[in-house]
């Protein structure tokens, strides 16, 4: 039975689970079971029951009627709790390949050949974004094959390849691109602004997933920051017009906890800051772009401009950790294209987190760009690697005396800090 529909339909749970105590099958009108009908009828005899029932549903039904039904656990005791991924060994590839070969054959194709076979691999890691899963999630493989087989029948073909696939994958892609291909055309005209070459103080070009209509797609999106005199703290624009999530707000508010254990370890940290995603005019959430936020954070404080022909993506913890993101491949790709239309040259590339990378599945096209030294990717662990790979310049640690190096980025964020905080408290004490 199908949990979600069931929880759906009044009264159809209460008297599932009456008939399963019973062990007894009652026709009765739902009317009655809540006390509605006061005229008596003829009811028919109910019907010994001997049945084993499974039901179906997300993990999150389960969850939720396991803590507000008590009954539940009595009548349905046993979980089995399937994943959305397999690991990428022998055992599962073998049964992947029997799978989908069993499927086209009876779609009427008695040949497969080995390339259709490895692009259907390829596909099914590119749904698990990760390199060593495969995909348990079997419909979607179903839906290109259907799509694939068709494109076959109708070229005439005897045998099923990879052509057909490819030629399936794009349609599709066409299909569900309308929102992306707007957005992507909305900034070649400039009326959203994305900057893809020189330098600028206080711009990072950050990296967003859209979801829309059931496909996720990647967008440059632009995140500035302002710094000024003043004690109001980081401000998050976007949380301020309550277009902010929550995730995302706390992304924002983790910047502060940076700042203050990495320069105001002797002073107050005092400061005003302003972080906004320019043009943003939905609902944001995530932590992803926490990274390119206190970048531009920095680079604002700093007077010290960041390469924009760079995009960043990544979330960080209070201690300058990158930490890992969704939507890697689709965030890339998105920065990709528009780089491409623009002009492709060696400066061009991406920032990500260093945990990502047993997430690349990126399209051919980027790999044979890449290999070319046309784009780049860079993998990093720190806050203090993606500000030296956007600001070309040390980020500077440490040194035996206590103090960052002179002239590092470090060292002018501290000074910075310092002097602002000089300025209020001297405020204050007048």
């Amino acid at each position: 039975l199908d949990a979600d529909k069931m929880i759906d339909q009044p009264h159809v749970w209460e008297s599932l689970k009456r008939a399963l105590k019973q062990q007894l099958l009652r026709v009765d009108l739902p009317q009655q079971d809540a006390g509605m009908v006061n005229s008596m009828t003829l009811s028919p005899a109910p019907i010994p029951l001997q049945v084993k029932i499974i039901l179906l549903g997300s993990r999150d039904l389960f969850y939720t009627l396991q803590d507000y039904d008590p009954e539940f656990e009595q009548l349905f005791s046993v979980l089995v709790d399937f994943d959305y991924e397999l690991p990428l060994n022998r055992s599962n590839v073998k049964d992947f390949i029997t799978c989908v070969c069993q499927h086209i054959n009876g779609l009427g194709f008695a040949e497969i050949t080995p390339d259709s076979i490895e692009f259907l691999l390829k596909y099914s890691l590119r749904l698990s974004e990760h390199q060593t899963k495969l995909s348990a999630k079997f419909s979607a493989m179903i839906e290109i094959i259907n799509e694939a087989a068709f494109f076959a029948k109708q070229a005439g073909a005897t045998e099923f390849s990879e052509h057909y696939l490819q030629t399936a994958h794009i349609e599709k892609e066409h299909r569900m691109s309308r929102v992306a291909t707007t957005l992507l055309e909305d900034i070649k005209e400039e009326q959203i602004l994305i900057q893809t070459e020189g330098t600028a103080i206080g711009n990072v070009n950050g990296l967003t997933v859209l979801d829309a209509g059931g496909t996720a797609f990647g967008t440059p999106a632009r995140i500035t920051a302002t710094v000024y005199v003043g004690a109001s703290g980081v401000i998050d624009i976007e949380r301020e017009v309550e277009l902010g999530q929550s995730i995302h707000s706390k992304g924002v508010m983790l910047l502060t906890g940076y700042l203050g254990q990495k320069y105001a370890q002797h002073f107050p940290l005092t400061l005003s800051a302003n972080i906004a995603l320019e043009q943003s005019y939905g609902y944001i959430d995530g932590d992803s772009a926490s990274l390119g936020e206190l970048v531009a954070l920095i680079s604002a404080l700093t007077d010290i401009p960041c390469l924009q022909t760079l995009a960043i993506t990544g979330s960080i913890n209070q201690y300058g950790e990158v930490q890992s993101v969704g939507g890697i491949n689709e965030k890339i790709e998105g920065f990709f294209d528009l780089c491409r239309h623009r002009g492709l040259t060696a400066e061009h590339g991406v920032i990500i987190p260093f945990s990502n990378q047993m997430h690349l599945l990126l399209r051919d096209d980027i790999v044979q760009a890449i290999k070319l030294g046309k784009f780049s990717i860079f993998a990093v662990r720190t806050v203090d690697e993606a500000l030296s790979l956007l600001m070309q310049r040390e980020a500077g640690q440490y040194n035996l005396k206590g103090r960052y190096p002179k002239g590092t980025i470090n060292y002018q964020a501290l000074n910075q800090l310092y002097n602002i905080s000089n300025i209020i408290n001297g405020s204050d004490e007048e």
